[in-house]
């Protein structure tokens, strides 16, 4: 009907892999816009933005690193001295104005945005333990 776009609202968020991608530009789940807001309200840490992927199996994190290299786990070090639980990856760092795609020599920095990918839920509250700052930090 010369639409430029298709965006669909889809109230079944089983549906939304099954239309997104064909002749639907967007696809939006009420649900899913929902979920990612309040994960980012109940992560420990400073969590700026929480999404839920794979149906909730998996989640994609973007964690603001505070502190130092005293009293951080990641700040100061390079990503191959990170030890991130199994499951876990860091696939960019927001910097400022810049994203930098993460290498295993690229240094993190405090006040960094850190994204992280996690493949099994269960593993959440240990990546939130390690960029978690410690007591000295004020």
């Amino acid at each position: 009907m010369g639409a430029h776009r298709v965006l669909a609202l889809i109230n079944r968020a089983s549906y939304v892999d099954l239309v997104q991608g064909g002749e639907i530009d967007i696809a939006v789940s009420p649900a899913q816009a929902t979920v990612g807001p309040l994960l980012s309200r109940i992560r420990r840490g400073d969590m700026a933005v929480v999404h839920s992927l794979r149906r909730g199996a998996a989640e994609a994190l973007e964690v603001v690193v505070h502190g130092d290299a005293r009293t951080s786990k990641v700040v100061g070090r390079r990503i191959e001295e990170i030890k991130l639980p199994e499951g876990a990856s860091i696939g960019a760092i927001i910097r400022g104005e810049e994203v930098v795609i993460a290498h295993h020599d690229t240094l993190i920095e405090a006040e960094d945005h850190v994204i992280i990918f996690v493949l099994n839920k269960r593993i959440i509250a240990k990546v939130e333990k390690l960029f978690q700052v410690g007591f000295g930090f004020l």
